[in-house]
Parts: structure tokens; sequence; C-alpha cells
């Protein structure tokens, strides 16, 4: 076989993981990247690099402070336990969480500069013929920024897909629970089962590949092509 149970096991965890992920950033992340697009707050700059953080820390290091504050006694996952549930440490749902955190760039700062790229001149045209700010945002802002969110959405989802040391250090290595497709890489690498690695590694190359191209092609045809 070319997938064991296991790694197709792995498979599913890290696509539902990546999709919720995704799903999760859009949500939030759009009204987010929106008012930073659009706000003049003089410290704005101090929640870019927040926003950012997670490009340039280590994962090892986002990681173990996310565990310590899932853990059961964190912050969260004594929430958790005093509401009579469980801490989000080695869960599906810390897995969740972190995965959030640790793409939010990914996420936000495409939209942000997608938003910002409109400008203040479409809006206005439609302030002046009576639509509300809710509707400039979805019948002008929106369809603008359509080049924003492909990007958002691929880059979200492929980062999500490619973690391990962020989720590792949440969700250990729980097979059929938190064990996702790069920690299942490791542990054949580790067992010396390089066939294995070799099947799982390529079909995320060629996938990560894929989507890169889609979004490249995509946003050509998006762009225009000013004389």
């Amino acid at each position: 076989m070319i997938f064991s149970d296991a790694d197709f096991t792995a498979l599913m965890i890290t696509l539902k993981l990546a999709a919720l992920s995704t799903l999760i950033l859009l949500g939030f992340g759009t009204p987010f990247a929106w008012w930073m697009a659009r706000s003049r707050w003089r410290f704005k700059f101090l929640l870019e690099a927040v926003v950012a953080l997670p490009l340039v820390l280590p994962p090892t290091v986002l990681g173990f402070y996310l565990l310590m504050t899932l853990g059961p006694y964190g912050p969260l996952g004594a929430l958790m336990k005093s509401l009579g549930g469980r801490p989000l440490a080695f869960t599906f749902t810390g897995l969740v969480f972190g995965s959030v955190i640790y793409s939010l760039p990914f996420v936000v700062q495409p939209l942000q500069d997608a938003f910002t790229a409109i400008g203040r001149r479409p809006l206005e045209v439609a302030a002046t013929l009576r639509a509300s700010p809710l509707d400039r945002f979805f019948t002008v802002a929106v369809p603008m920024a359509r080049s924003g969110f492909l990007t958002a959405t691929v880059l979200g989802f492929a980062h999500t897909v490619g973690e391990f040391g962020v989720v590792l250090m949440i969700g250990g290595n729980l097979p059929g629970e938190t064990q996702v497709v790069s920690i299942a890489i490791y542990d054949h690498v580790e067992g010396l089962e390089y066939g294995q690695a070799h099947w799982l590694s390529g079909g995320l190359l060629l996938a990560s590949f894929l989507m890169l191209v889609a979004v490249y092609a995509i946003n050509r045809r998006f762009t225009v092509v000013k004389p």
C-alpha cells in the first residue's frame, strides 16, 4: 500500500485542521484586515507587528507558550477545567487554536494589502450613490479584493498543512487525534521507512506547488495590464 491506514487518518486530520483554521481566519481576519487597511490610528504598527510575529518567531517558541496557555495550569486550560471540560493541550481543538495563531499573518496580510490597494475613491463614489458602509464593503471592497481573498485562503490553508513545530508542541503525537501529516513523515523517517516518507512528502510538495500555481495563474487574470 502507498499509504497506510495511519497515514490516511493523519491526512484527513490535516485537511480538517487546515480547512477549519482557514475558515476561522477568514471569518475574523477579514473585518480585522479591513480595519487595519482603513485605520489611521497612530499605534497601528504595534498590531501589525503582533500579527507578523509568527513569521519570525521560531515555531517551537510559539508552540511552547501556546502549550503553557492551553495546558491545565494555563489561563485557557484552567478556564476549561473550571467549566467542566478538559484542557485544550493535546486535543484537536487545541491544534485549531494554535494553527489560527500561527497562520494569522498568512491570511491577514494579503487581505490588508488587497484592501489598501483599493484606495478611497471607489468607496467615496459608492457613498455618493447613497450606498451604506456595509453595502460599500460587500459590493465594492470585497469584489475588488478578490485576489487578496484567494491568496489569503490558499496561503492560510497550505501553511497550516505544512505545520510541524507548533502542532507537535501543542498536540503531541497522538495517532487518530492530533497526528498530522508532517508528524507522520517525521515518524517514518525515525523508523527508517523512507519509502512511506517519500510518498507523503512528495504528495505535500505536489499539492503545495499546484496551489501556488493556481494562485499566481488566477491573480494574473485579475491583474489589469495598463498600457
